[in-house]
């Protein structure tokens, strides 16, 4: 059967990969210039925590096979 709300959660989770990479890149310039954090790095974890909360009850209990292994 297909699940309109696992594939949801399944989109979800290739965004939730897309923000880490521009987010780590952000980052690794910033201290590559010696800056501090950059604010966008703190705006990108709160919408990561708000996504990933999305794939969690969209998923149910069978979120670890979405490719999120870290928890």
């Amino acid at each position: 059967m297909n699940d309109p709300y696992r594939e949801l959660a399944a989109r979800l989770q290739v965004l939730i990969d897309d923000l880490d990479a521009i987010a780590f890149d952000e980052l690794r310039e910033a201290a590559g210039r010696g800056a501090p954090r950059p604010d966008s790095d703190r705006r990108a974890m709160r919408a990561r925590r708000a996504m990933e909360k999305a794939v969690f009850l969209l998923a149910g209990e069978q979120r670890d096979d979405l490719g999120d292994t870290d928890g």
